[in-house]
């Protein structure tokens, strides 16, 4: 137990001293060094001035579109790079080995090994400021980046779909690079096809301020007559847009846009919205005066219909009447047929006994030994 606690001891002893050779007495303060193509950059370390880099129009990170950090440390020790709004490339473009758009990631090791510097860089797709966080050994250095928009690959418009005849119409451009950022300060043209309506002016410049960056908004004063009105749109100048030629790997450009506005004859739909209202009037007026009449029509024949169930209800009690009276008068003529046939019946039967008493008396008169009994 003793050998093994003394063993043990020997390790951690062992594992001490390597720890303590291994760590510097005084590490070296990371220093990192910063160009554009070659030009030293020393204001982007302020978010208030961020490095400027054009964006990879031409889908090629190349050293006139990516930021080069330099980062001297000691030697045996990592750099880590994380970025925000940006993105970190180890290379440059070649044609071996091509570095693209899509080329990179937001983070990023490097081990020195037994050298004391890191290089990568860095670049942007879009216009807001991004960040650069350069970490080695405790120390932390910040960096700040912002994206140029590239030359005009899409025109998009923004039109009323109708408008009425005669009236001033607002038509908006907006003017993105082949990433979606806007291009503020170029100038675009305007022409109307086949004299369907009036600009203002022909040409207007994206903006630069909040409410209107990369947007021209051109005035169109639309015909007093007809059924349309159509418009292009183009980049006054060659050089503010990209070639016409697709670049591999990116969105096609969008350079000839058309605004199609249909005219209305405000006094035609008001005509027709008041023979429509008139129309519906009068089917109201039709369908109302309808119901009355029906509703006319149906108190009238109830009035009938209750006239004539009075009818045939004092028709009842008067047939009830006749009947009942009828019913007595037979009844009564029953009574009295059958008082007198009894009465016939009593008398003749008087009339026989009387007439039987009188022979009986007469011949018991005669026979008085064979005398008969007289009928009570």
């Amino acid at each position: 137990m003793k050998s093994f606690k003394k063993i043990a001891l020997a390790m951690v002893a062992a594992m001490t001293t390597a720890t303590i050779v291994a760590t510097p007495a005084s590490a070296a303060v990371m220093t990192v060094a910063v160009d554009l193509n070659g030009a030293p950059n020393t204001t982007a370390s302020a978010i208030a001035t961020p490095a400027l880099l054009p964006v990879p129009s031409d889908n090629k990170v190349e050293a006139v579109d990516a930021l080069r950090f330099v980062a001297t440390v000691d030697a045996g020790t990592n750099v880590s790079v994380t970025a925000t709004n940006a993105t970190i490339v180890s290379a440059l473009h070649t044609l071996p080995a091509p570095v693209t758009a899509v080329s990179g990631s937001s983070s990023l090791t490097i081990a020195t090994g037994t050298g004391t510097t890191a290089t990568f860089y860095v670049y942007t797709k879009t216009t807001a400021i991004g960040s650069v966080v350069v970490t080695n050994q405790g120390t932390t250095l910040t960096y700040y980046v912002q994206g140029q928009a590239g030359k005009i690959n899409n025109l998009t418009v923004s039109a009323p779909t109708s408008g009425a005849a005669g009236t001033k119409q607002d038509v908006v451009v907006e003017a993105t690079d082949v990433f979606g950022n806007k291009v503020s300060g170029k100038t675009i043209t305007a022409a109307v096809f086949a004299a369907t309506g009036v600009l203002d002016a022909s040409t207007a410049v994206t903006g630069s301020t909040l409410s209107d960056f990369g947007k021209a908004t051109f005035k169109l004063t639309l015909p007093t007559s007809g059924t349309r009105s159509l418009l292009t749109f183009a980049p006054a100048l060659p050089g503010d847009a990209v070639d016409p030629t697709v670049v591999t790997g990116l969105t096609a450009p969008t350079l000839a846009p058309f605004a199609e506005i249909a005219i209305r004859d405000m006094a035609a739909e008001l005509k027709a919205a008041q023979d429509a209202l008139a129309a519906e009037k009068k089917a109201s007026a039709d369908a109302k005066a309808a119901a009355d009449a029906a509703a006319l029509k149906a108190a009238a024949d109830l009035v009938t219909a209750n006239a004539e169930i009075a009818k045939l209800k004092a028709e009842a009690v008067t047939a009830k009447a006749t009947a009942d009276k009828a019913l007595a008068d037979a009844t009564a003529l029953h009574a009295a047929e059958l008082a007198k046939v009894k009465a016939d019946n009593a008398a003749a039967l008087a009339s026989m006994k009387k007439a039987f008493n009188d022979l009986a008396k007469k011949w018991n008169a005669k026979n008085p030994k064979a005398k008969v009994a007289l009928v009570k």
